[in-house]
Formats: C-alpha cells, sequence, structure tokens
C-alpha cells in the first residue's frame, strides 16, 4: 500500500485545497471511496470475486485501519453482491477518511457551524500538498505516458473515470473528454473494462476481475453504464 490509502487519494483529489469543499457528484465520490477500499484489499491479497459476490480469502489486517475494519466485516458476514458492499460501505465513510487525513495533518477541519448549532459546516483546506501532489503526479504521468502504469494506478485511474472526475485534474472542455478517453484506455489496457481479456491483462487476473465488477457497480448505481 502506498503512503495514502486508494480512498484517501480519491477524497484529496475531489476537495478544493484552499476552500477545502469537495467538488463534483457527492455519490459518486462516496461510492467510489467504497470501491476504493475493496480494491485496496484486493491489490493486498485479501478479496476476491467468486460466483457474483466478494469474498476473503485472507483475514490478516493490512495496516490500514478502514480497510482493515472492512476487512473484518467482509470476513464475518454472508457473501454480498459488489452492488451491495459499495452501497453498504458508503454510508459515513467519507467522514471516517477526512478524520484520519486531519489527524495526519494533510488536511485539517475548518468548523464553520452556525452559532445556534443548526447548521454543520465543515471545510478541509490542505495542510500538506505533497501528499496530494504525488497521486496527481502518477495520474499525470499515466494521462500523457504510452506505458502501462502500476496496478495501483491503474486502478486509481479507472475509478476516477467511472466517477466521472476528471474536471478535478485541472481540465475543461474538450481536454475533459480526452481524459476520460485515455483513462478509459488505461482501463482497457488493465483488463479492468473493454475488450481486453484477463489473460492477456496487465494487472494480477484477481485484483483486475474485483475492479472490473465494482466499476460496473459504480456505473449502475450512477446510471452511467457504458454502451
Amino acid at each position: 500500500m502506498g503512503s495514502v490509502a486508494l480512498a484517501e487519494e480519491l477524497l484529496l483529489l475531489a476537495y478544493d485545497d484552499e476552500s477545502g469543499r469537495a467538488t463534483g457528484s457527492t455519490i459518486g465520490l462516496d461510492l467510489g471511496m467504497a470501491a476504493a477500499v475493496l480494491v485496496e484489499l484486493a491489490l493486498a491479497g485479501r478479496l476476491v470475486y467468486v460466483g457474483g459476490t466478494i469474498m476473503a480469502t485472507n483475514p490478516a489486517p493490512i495496516g490500514e485501519p478502514i480497510a482493515d475494519e472492512v476487512l473484518s466485516r467482509v470476513a464475518a458476514d454472508t457473501p454480498h453482491t459488489p452492488d451491495s458492499w459499495i452501497q453498504r460501505l458508503r454510508h459515513g465513510l467519507r467522514d471516517r477518511v477526512l478524520a484520519d487525513l486531519c489527524a495526519r495533518n494533510v488536511i485539517c477541519d475548518v468548523d464553520e457551524t452556525t452559532m445556534d448549532g443548526f447548521i454543520h459546516l465543515h471545510r478541509y483546506p490542505t495542510i500538506d500538498p505533497t501528499v496530494e501532489g504525488e497521486v496527481r503526479e502518477r495520474l499525470s504521468a499515466a494521462l500523457i505516458g504510452t506505458d502501462a502504469p502500476d496496478e495501483r494506478t491503474a486502478a486509481l485511474a479507472t475509478l476516477v473515470a467511472a466517477v466521472r472526475m476528471e474536471p478535478v485534474l485541472g481540465l475543461a472542455g474538450a481536454d475533459v473528454a480526452a481524459a476520460h478517453q485515455r483513462l478509459q484506455q488505461i482501463s482497457d489496457t488493465a483488463g479492468f473494462t473493454g475488450s481486453v481479456s484477463m489473460e492477456e491483462s496487465s494487472i494480477r487476473p484477481s485484483v483486475a476481475l474485483v475492479v472490473a465488477v465494482l466499476v460496473k457497480a459504480i456505473q449502475t448505481a450512477l446510471g452511467t453504464a457504458r454502451s
């Protein structure tokens, strides 16, 4: 696992560094983060997709608190579909991730709750820009490069495309569509989507299969299934 988890990477990309406010689709980000936690566990060899369900193959912790908690839930629960898991996990996940990033001084919590307490407002501006900077560098290299990115970056690129987060990359107009096409190409080459078989995938087949079914679950939930 990298210095930050995949779910944290998605969140950092989605939040404006200065205003500390989320941009883009709220439910899209939440679904993407839920999928990201499961992908994290698949990358660590803890989860697989078998018989239409996500199952734990190894209950040993990976050292990331949120992912380890999810792993315990998956291992203890009856098998559920990818669609079911991302809906189950998305509630409250963002608050957990924000709190963890605040505790590590990556971002800070600016409480703007009104004096009467009826309107609760929080902003999360960036304290340490190097964390998100590394994430953006990896994505930028993947966007402009011709070589297949590593498993983790390919998975991140695929999740960004699945929840249509291209605008957070600082793009606009035709560049957004071009970036989506390139991200989709990365996803196809990795065997997550498209016509590339698992055997030809640049990613471990077990991981590629988990990512593929989670992307489909996100797209189904958002109504953006690829034609």
